[in-house]
């Protein structure tokens, strides 16, 4: 049996422990026993849990002999060594050291030579990208301080999304600028203002719609969605240049949260909201 590497040789009280391939995913949780800061790596292969110290490592990647989990062990295009899991100053970190990045939840790229991305409690999937369009899973759990898997609500009343308040006049907007996602088109982008602005003057011909007024409204709105907490809806975020960025991360939470709907598209036909 391959040997674990020294970064997380356990000190004492089984610090380290082996997963097997076997293992149930760990978006079903880990074992309530784990001390707080514990963290479960698992892939294909099987993978390890280690309690947290300070500068301890747990390395995933190709190469089964120099890595604690194995990730794409039958892709050359995944690196030998592809990433780390880091823990310090109380939380644990992820850094890419391989040639191409890992994904994490949201899209959220991490490339080699960036920051470390700390690791909330719970649950989070890492994905590396392969060959050919693959992309290898490293299933992560950290044990939050109350040491409890998440609790079984199979009864429970369904949560309704929070949905975002909007004026006539903006849901209007809206569903013009956004149509193309209404219409679940495979690559959608937003109408262009004055495109938006034509489209309107032609439904409501005396409502004086102009492509500063269209752009007025969704400025408004993405303001408003930004300070609720939603990301990705301000130029700082988003980064030059920003291209549609902000409208698209407006619409796909708009429709996410089910504030607009594929049936608001009547409202193309003449009909009222």
């Amino acid at each position: 049996m391959t040997e674990v590497p020294a970064e997380v040789e356990p000190d004492k009280d089984d610090d380290v422990r082996k997963l097997s391939s076997a293992h149930d995913s760990l978006a079903f949780g880990v074992s309530s026993a784990a001390p707080p800061g514990t963290l479960y790596a698992l892939a294909t292969l099987g993978g390890v849990s280690v309690r947290p110290k300070d500068e301890r490592k747990v390395l995933f990647g190709r190469n089964r002999e120099d890595v604690h989990v194995c990730v794409g062990g039958d892709d050359t295009k995944v690196s030998r060594v592809h990433g780390e899991l880091v823990y310090g100053g109380k939380l644990w970190q992820v850094v890419t050291t391989g040639k191409l990045p890992i994904r994490l939840p949201g899209s959220r790229m991490l490339f080699r030579g960036e920051e470390p991305i700390p690791l909330g409690e719970g649950y989070t999937p890492l994905f590396v990208r392969g060959s050919s369009g693959r992309e290898h899973l490293l299933e992560i759990y950290v044990v939050g301080a109350d040491g409890q898997r998440p609790v079984s609500r199979h009864r429970d009343v369904t949560q309704p999304p929070k949905t975002w308040r909007l004026s006539q006049a903006e849901r209007l907007a809206l569903v013009v600028l956004g149509q193309r996602y209404l219409l679940h088109e495979a690559r959608p982008q937003p109408l262009a203002w004055r495109q938006a602005a034509d489209q309107l003057a032609e439904l409501k011909p005396d409502d004086g719609w102009t492509a500063k007024r269209v752009e007025h409204l969704v400025v408004a709105v993405r303001t408003r969605l930004s300070r609720g907490g939603v990301p990705g809806l301000t130029r700082e975020e988003v980064g030059e240049p920003v291209g549609n960025s902000l409208n698209d991360n407006l619409l796909r939470e708009l429709m996410l949260s089910t504030t607009l709907v594929p049936p608001d598209l009547a409202v193309l036909d003449g009909d009222d909201f």
